[in-house]
């Protein structure tokens, strides 16, 4: 054989080497960057949902779990209210009761 064949085939299965180690170091890094994106996403959605809940319960008056748990109101479905305003909660409670009660009644009535 001669010396330039040779030459060639040394230089193609260098240059074939040093593509694939390029592809390889391209692919790695896309794949790196796609995994820090979807962690980031991740993230911003974690911190997005826990400022939702929050507004929410400030909103609403309501104790929320943290969003690692359920995400549901506390069993009792509102904060422990203060001595003084607990014959207000329970007229409000009340209230409530009679327009459930009123509505259920109504539902009730209409139905065939």
């Amino acid at each position: 054989m001669s010396k330039p064949v040779v030459d060639a085939f040394f230089v193609g299965r260098a240059l074939s080497q040093a593509l694939y180690h390029e592809l390889e170091k391209t692919l790695t890094n896309a794949l790196s960057d796609l995994g820090k994106f979807d962690a980031e996403q991740r993230e911003r959605l974690r911190l997005f949902t826990q400022e939702v809940m929050e507004r929410a319960s400030r909103e609403s008056g309501f104790v929320m779990n943290s969003p690692v748990n359920s995400g549901m109101p506390s069993p009792m479905g509102s904060p422990i209210p203060e001595p003084g305003d607990l014959q207000a909660t329970i007229d409000e409670l009340r209230a409530e009761i009679a327009q459930v009660r009123a509505q259920l009644q109504l539902y009730r009535s209409n139905r065939p």
